[in-house]
């Protein structure tokens, strides 16, 4: 089964409220004070059962067509995959028509049905023109194909052709939906006895089972699904496209705080305070938008005020414009790429323009970037591989942990999984399981360290490998602590260098040995093994070693490759056989002792305290001997 939700939408008294319930049995205006006055002031809500198993169950909002209550309005309209617009046969296209439509366009909503009502009350002549009329309506839209169905709520006439053309108007993109984020944008929040808390909203995406643990957004609130029930039916799941009620439980969960505008996630959900959005103003709006102009913003059911900063030199959108600008929000949203937003003046308050979001967790821009510009523009009209490969490359050296990827390109988990695999497939590794980067960012890291690492072998002849520590500094230390890693992988991968012994080396890079350096390695060779257990320390061998300018760091290190040579501390060394016979010596005169101090080692390393304290503490280290607040033991 199929399930979607059908938003209705037109001037107040047009019959949308009739037409619901004459399509589905439910009078949707439940407030005493909607009866009492005759129009509807909140948003209502029933249900267009399936026929059959497999067929299309329709969850259908009815929402306020006076001008007074269209923010009610928008909120209602941002989960809709099909829009009802109702036009009155006998009045034709009025003023919230054109706003609602307008709102409508902006939000992208998938498909449009049009009903003209009352027509029961017109002569055909007369309901030809309104047809005409709404058809010119209609042409520039999105919805300019819309099918029209001509119904009375009050005779019956169309009903049935109505709602085969809202079940045909039903695309598949629900079921696409249901291996997304789970986000339900919250439109309605209540107390009922024995259960206690409940919200309700369209389920954007995703799905939601019970006993499920939720995050409540903005507050942050953790809570715990109850319950669930779809139009009164007790279930234990519901998925994308569903009308759902939900029983929350939590200590900090209460209707006064979880209503409209909060929003139930799963998971880390970043909150969004500056979003860069592409709008387009509408045409017959007597509004500009200017540079630091205050607006309410309209995402999902949450409402907050924002103020524009306008991305183009000009600092004026004029009507009928379309832009880039930043929305720096007053209170914390919940939003990914692709999420469409609607504008309205912040007083007198009226719709004025619609956009889509490109950034998300935007970084403050002051002017439109020209080397990110392409990037934003892919984000709102690019292909899923196009949308990844531009949210990596904004976010530039820092990387984008993959868990938070859905968010920053508007795409399910599963889609990113895929583009992620057949760029890894088609051109190299992206990065791990965690984290992924641009290709611009690759392409320099990979210079930077290979730039690096043959400086260091140049810098540093003698040494078979260059230190790890030593190539990471390579990179911008703002750059994601994994990318070097990363990258050297890749390198290796690659055929570029081989990683080996904690470090790197370039593919045919050997050590080279100059005649002179040869010439002080055998004089060190002869001091180091003269000298036994008692060694020259660093500082002594320029007097000890002919040669000027003698790069005494980079033989010792050579002669410890070697094997050698043995480092006790950053100031000595020792000869590697030397070492080896003084611990044969330890081992075979104090095996099985214990509570040992450094004099009764003195026997099997004849030394003096200046050279016992180091070679004690290499024994500790290299696990020869144990050491305790006791003293030490030898480890046999």
């Amino acid at each position: 089964m199929i399930r979607a939700v059908v938003g209705t939408a037109g001037h107040i008294d047009h019959g949308k409220t009739a037409l619901v319930r004459a399509l589905t049995g439910t009078d949707t205006d439940r407030l005493a004070e909607e009866r009492a006055r005759g129009i509807t002031i909140d948003l209502g809500f029933a249900e267009i059962p399936a026929e059959g198993p497999e067929g299309v169950a329709l969850g259908v909002v009815d929402v306020p067509g006076h001008e007074n209550f269209v923010r009610t309005m928008v909120a209602g309209a941002s989960g809709m995959d099909l829009a009802l617009l109702v036009v009155a046969a006998d009045e034709g296209v009025m003023p919230q028509t054109r706003e609602h439509l307008a709102i409508l366009d902006f939000l992208e909503i998938p498909g449009m049905v049009v009903a003209l009502t009352k027509t029961d009350l017109v002569e055909p002549a007369w309901l030809e023109l309104v047809d005409e009329e709404v058809r010119e309506t209609l042409a520039g839209t999105r919805f300019s194909e819309a099918p029209f169905v001509g119904v009375s709520a009050e005779t019956g006439e169309g009903l049935q052709a109505l709602r085969e053309a809202l079940v045909a108007g039903v695309g598949s993109g629900a079921r696409a939906r249901e291996a997304d984020l789970l986000r339900l944008p919250v439109d309605r929040s209540f107390t009922v006895r024995g259960t206690g808390t409940v919200v309700t909203g369209t389920l954007w995406s995703g799905v939601v089972e019970e006993g499920q643990d939720l995050h409540v957004l903005p507050d942050g609130l953790q809570a715990r699904v109850r319950g669930l029930q779809l139009h009164g039916s007790e279930v234990e799941r519901a998925v994308a496209g569903s009308r759902t009620a939900v029983a929350l439980v939590g200590p900090e969960i209460h209707p006064d705080r979880v209503g409209r505008g909060s929003t139930l996630v799963v998971g880390d959900w970043p909150l969004s305070s500056i979003l860069t959005v592409r709008v387009r103003l509408l045409e017959d709006t007597g509004w500009r938008l200017e540079h630091n102009q205050r607006v309410h913003l309209h995402l999902g059911t949450q409402e907050v005020r924002a103020r524009c900063a306008l991305l183009r030199p000009a600092d004026v959108l004029d009507p009928g414009g379309t832009g880039w600008l930043q929305l720096r929000t007053e209170a914390p949203v919940v939003a990914r790429a692709g999420d469409r937003v609607v504008l309205r003046s912040f007083s007198p308050v009226t719709t004025i323009a619609g956009g889509v979001v490109a950034e998300p967790l935007a970084p403050k821009r002051r002017r439109w970037p020209p080397e990110a510009g392409g990037h934003l523009e892919a984000l709102v009209d690019g292909s899923a591989a196009e949308a990844v490969a531009a949210a990596l490359e904004l976010a530039g050296w820092g990387g984008v942990e993959l868990d938070r990827l859905p968010v920053l390109a508007g795409l399910g988990p599963t889609r990113i999984g895929a583009v992620l695999a057949d760029r890894a497939h088609d051109e190299e590794p992206q990065g791990s399981r965690d984290v992924a980067f641009g290709a611009q960012v690759r392409r320099t890291a990979d210079a930077l360290l290979l730039e690096r690492l043959e400086a260091l072998h140049r810098e540093r002849p003698l040494r078979s490998v260059v230190a790890l520590a030593d190539l990471r500094s390579g990179l911008p230390e703002w750059a994601h602590p994994l990318l070097a890693d990363l990258r050297l992988r890749a390198l290796e991968e690659r055929g570029d260098l081989v990683l080996e012994e904690g470090g790197a080396r370039r593919v045919g890079w050997t050590v080279s040995v100059t005649p002179e350096q040869e010439r002080m390695l055998d004089q060190l060779r002869d001091i180091y093994g003269e000298a036994g257990l008692q060694p020259p320390e660093r500082t002594d061998l320029p007097g000890l070693v002919a040669g000027k300018g003698a790069p005494f760091d980079a033989l010792l290190a050579y002669l410890e490759a070697q094997e050698e040579l043995v480092s006790l501390n950053a100031d000595l060394w020792i000869d590697r056989e030397a070492l080896d016979a003084g611990i044969q010596a330890v081992r075979r005169e104090l095996a099985g002792r214990t509570g040992l101090g450094p004099a009764d080692f003195r026997t099997a390393l004849p030394v003096t305290r200046k050279h016992l304290i180091p070679l004690l503490g290499y024994l500790d280290g290299a696990g020869v001997t144990h050491r305790t607040g006791e003293g030490r033991s030898v480890v046999a």
